[in-house]
Order: structure tokens, then sequence, then C-alpha cells
């Protein structure tokens, strides 16, 4: 039986490298019938309730499959950093957190930061919500916040942990390189 899905969150390849056996919080789930059996796959499941539908042909019971999705975002919209006290805002609750944060500099006359800034929010997805994204536009604040970034070309993307700056990537080469080196730079310093 076919399941019609148009989410791509369930892939043939997800189906077969599953852990067997997990199955999501209750909280998540709103609990499971003690008769079902889950499989999930990424951040949707499907699973097996036994005892419906009778006797197959093989004598067993026939099971109805039934799916769920935990909604998990394609990109996360990064938050705007607009003063020196909303940069110290972020790098406090990162150090609270014990967490990283991505602050990418842009201008508003950069082209390279224009087609820059919607990739990065979906390379935001895939680390969220364990890194938080932040944005700021360099014509938009004062210069005193440009140079503690020690900024001096667009885009830049740093990657800031325990309040103090760890790594940059000067994105003006193409999109996909910069996304690489983003990805590297975050699995290097987190």
């Amino acid at each position: 039986m076919a399941i019609p899905a148009s989410n791509p969150c369930i892939l043939y390849g997800d189906l077969c490298h599953r852990k067997p056996h997990t199955r999501p919080s209750a909280a998540v789930t709103g609990g499971w019938p003690p008769s079902t059996s889950p499989i999930i796959v990424g951040g949707c499941g499907i699973f097996s309730e036994a005892g419906r539908g009778g006797l197959g042909r093989s004598g067993r019971d026939a099971s109805a499959l039934k799916a769920f999705w935990i909604s998990r975002p394609t990109s996360v919209e990064m938050e705007e950093i607009a003063g020196m006290e909303e940069m110290d805002e972020a790098l406090r609750r990162s150090q609270e957190l014990s967490q990283p944060i991505i602050i990418e500099w842009v201008a508003a006359w950069c082209r390279k930061c224009i087609y820059l800034k919607p990739k990065i929010e979906k390379l935001a997805a895939e680390f969220h919500p364990s890194i938080k994204f932040y944005f700021v536009d360099v014509n938009k604040v004062p210069q005193d916040m440009v140079n503690r970034g020690k900024v001096s070309k667009m885009p830049t993307i740093q990657l800031w942990k325990d309040g103090q700056l760890k790594a940059e990537v000067i994105g003006g080469h193409k999109a996909w390189l910069v996304l690489d080196e983003v990805r590297e730079m975050i699995q290097k310093n987190t």
C-alpha cells in the first residue's frame, strides 16, 4: 500500500537508514497507543497499528499504516542586530546557553550579500535550534560596532562563541563555496 505524500521528509534513504524502535516523546506525539510500532524518518514518521483489518494470507494480523509529520523548517529567518545593545544581548544569551552564534555582516548596496542571505537562511535551518543566525546591516549601525566585528569586506560571516570572535568566512566568491566554508567553520568550532 502506497502512502501518498508530497512532503519531502519521506525519502527512500531515510526509510532504509532509520534507527529501529525509536519513538518520539509523548509530548511530541500526544502519546502512542500500546499496540503501535513507530518508525521515525527524519522529521517524519510512520507507525503501524496491529490488529486492524483481520488476518492476512499468512495468518498474521494485517497492519494499517498511519503517518505523522513533525515540521522541520526549510529556512530560518535571521534576526537583525540593529545596535550595540542588541549585539551584547545576543552574545550574552549565547554564553548562557553555551551555544555559538553566526553573524552575517551585510550592506544594502552589496549584491552578493542580497544573493547570499536566503541561502544562509536555508543553512540556518540545518543547524536550528542549536545555532542562532543573525545579520547586521553595516550602513544602519554605528562604526564602533563594525570595528568591534573587525569587518572590512562584505559579506562577512562570523562565528562567535563565549563572547569572542572565533572564525570568519568572507563571502566574495560563489555561493555554494561560501556555504561549504561556513559549514566547515561551524563544524570545526562547535
